[in-house]
């Protein structure tokens, strides 16, 4: 199920990651990818709950795909530029478009990016671009209950993750990351002792949920 608007419950001190995609399995797929980096994030399936959201919360950082819908990308963008100054806004094309990524680096898009999405260029940049108003204590300050089991994950152990969630068996994550499944079933169950989950179901949960 897939709601048009989804807000995780990681603590206000972690900064909010907002995508706006008519697809709710790239919505997905990018909110797992910063979760799992310590963000909060909520994703809107076109502009009306997009917009509506933030009356409630401001996203530090905005992911718009140019086509949404009946709704311009574009207008999407201009707008949150014009009401909400401090938020970065990162634009989505599903194809490579150069005219189109010219404008919107024109209107204050910090980067634009094609699909396939490159996840780990993406989160680099919007913490490159969030670094120089990153107050101390949400990088270091304490974590509570399962968000300090995400920072307990080696990188490797990140990567099973992503593509566990991501629906992959043990020997399908293992041909991705060139080690064998059995070592693909040790980083799982350290994950799993990590998170506190019991099965992968109740993995699914904590990732999802936050």
């Amino acid at each position: 199920m897939h709601d048009d608007f989804y807000l995780s419950s990681f603590p206000r001190r972690d900064r909010l990651v907002h995508i706006l995609d008519p697809d709710p399995g790239t919505c997905e797929a990018l909110s797992i990818v910063f979760r799992l980096e310590g963000f909060r994030t909520a994703f809107s399936l076109d502009a009306r709950a997009f917009f509506a959201s933030l009356e409630r919360l401001r996203p530090d950082v905005a992911i718009v795909n140019l086509r949404i819908g009946s709704d311009d990308g574009f207008a999407a963008l201009r707008r949150i530029k014009a009401t909400h100054q401090g938020t970065a806004v990162f634009v989505l094309q599903d194809r490579p478009q150069v005219e189109n990524a010219v404008i919107a680096m024109k209107w204050g898009a910090a980067d634009v990016l094609t699909k396939p999405i490159d996840m780990d260029h993406l989160v680099r940049t919007v913490r490159e671009t969030l670094r120089r108003d990153v107050p101390p204590e949400a990088v270091h300050g304490g974590r509570r209950g399962e968000r300090r089991g995400f920072s307990q994950l080696t990188p490797r152990e990140r990567d099973v993750l992503r593509l566990i969630v991501g629906g992959q068996s043990n020997k399908e994550a293992g041909r991705e990351l060139g080690i064998s499944p059995r070592t693909v079933e040790v980083h799982r169950a350290r994950v799993m002792e990590k998170l506190g989950a019991r099965n992968t179901a109740d993995l699914m949960r904590i990732v999802l949920t936050g």
